[in-house]
């Protein structure tokens, strides 16, 4: 099964099955400063959990840094 993160496909031997568990395994350490995008559709933080995956979405995640 697949995924496409920020525009890479990437295959899973079985896929995260909600939002939130995909952004835990891919930014584990990074709690604040998230924005994702599901399928061209933000996806609001207290959403992620209930946020159900399926074989071929496209997610786009973008996190905040600091530095100017």
């Amino acid at each position: 099964m697949e995924l496409k993160i920020n525009h890479t496909l990437r295959n899973f031997d079985v896929l995260p099955k909600t939002l939130e568990a995909l952004i835990a395994m891919e930014l584990p350490e990074k709690k604040k400063g998230i924005a994702v995008a599901l399928n061209n559709r933000i996806i609001p933080q207290s959403f992620w959990a209930e946020t159900i995956l399926n074989n071929q979405d496209s997610i786009l995640i973008i996190t905040a840094t600091q530095g100017g």
